[in-house]
This record gives C-alpha cells, sequence and structure tokens, in this order.
C-alpha cells in the first residue's frame, strides 16, 4: 500500500490520511463478484479514469473526461462492448451515465473486468456519489458528493481502490 491509495476499511474509505465515510454494494463484499451479485469485489483495483458532468461542476482534474448526452456504460455479458462506455442508441443492456439525479456528476473508473471483460464476471465498478449516507449501490464505492469532490483532484493514474 503506499499513501495514494484509497483503502475500503470498516470505517470508511482511508486516503491521504483521512477516512472519508462511504457505502458499498448491497452483495457485501466478494472474492467471486458475478453481473447483477450487487458485491461490492475484494481486490487491487487501478483508478482507470474520471469522467464528470460539464454542466454540472468544473473539470475536476486535467485528465477528467466529460460526461456527454448518450454516453452509457454497457451491464449486458452479450455485448462485445460489455463493461465498456458506449453511446446511445445501444441495443443491449446499459446504464446512462447522464442521469437526472447527481449520482454520477462524478466517476472514478477501476479496472475490474476492465479492458478485456470476461463476460458475466460483473461490469463497471466506480466510485461515485451516495444517494444518502449508508444507501448501498449495486457493487461500487459511494462517497457524500462533496467529498467526493475533495478527493477527486488528488487522485492520480497511481492511485488504487484496494478492498481486503
Amino acid at each position: 500500500m503506499t499513501p495514494k491509495d484509497m483503502v475500503l476499511t470498516p470505517r470508511g474509505l482511508r486516503f491521504l490520511g483521512q477516512v472519508w465515510p462511504c457505502a458499498i454494494g448491497r452483495g457485501g463484499l466478494a472474492g467471486d463478484k458475478r453481473e447483477g451479485d450487487g458485491a461490492t469485489p475484494r481486490g487491487v483495483h487501478r483508478i482507470v479514469g474520471m469522467l464528470y458532468r460539464p454542466d454540472r461542476m468544473a473539470r475536476p482534474a486535467p485528465w477528467a473526461v466529460p460526461i456527454r448526452p448518450g454516453d452509457l456504460w454497457s451491464d449486458d455479458p452479450r455485448d462485445e462492448d460489455y463493461n465498456m462506455m458506449v453511446r446511445a442508441p445501444h441495443a443491449f443492456s446499459h446504464e446512462a451515465l447522464r442521469r437526472p439525479e447527481p449520482l454520477y456528476d462524478l466517476v472514478l473508473l477501476t479496472d475490474w473486468n476492465w479492458p478485456r471483460a470476461e463476460k458475466g464476471r460483473g461490469s463497471a465498478i466506480f466510485v461515485h456519489a451516495w444517494r444518502r449516507p449508508g444507501f448501498p449501490t449495486a457493487g461500487c464505492v459511494a462517497l457524500h458528493p462533496l467529498h467526493l469532490r475533495r478527493i477527486a483532484p488528488r487522485i492520480g493514474y497511481a492511485t488504487r481502490l484496494i478492498v481486503a
């Protein structure tokens, strides 16, 4: 572990000497993640990207990519673009990245099952804003929106999400 790592602990997400309250997947932690199980996968996950809503915030880091209308994330194991960002219209099951609520205004992408996705192993483990304190996710790690905005500019390509 390095000081640049985000480490999931029983008290929250430890990063740069602070512990930030967070939520995890409704299925708890899993060593054998599967699509739809709601679990947060154990392991060491690199942060490989950052997405943000430019209509709702300034670019949080120089390498952040704007979420545009029509940006989606494929979560269908039958799709050749499974666990990848895709554009609307998209014939397979997907999740909208540009949402009316602020859940995905700022998203850190992990390398879980990416870039060469194993079908059914689970898609898109993000770090994103929570709905409310303690409300579980579909497998992602979620933080208070203001905490996520404080953390984002300090994230770099050396940052990892460690889920033990």
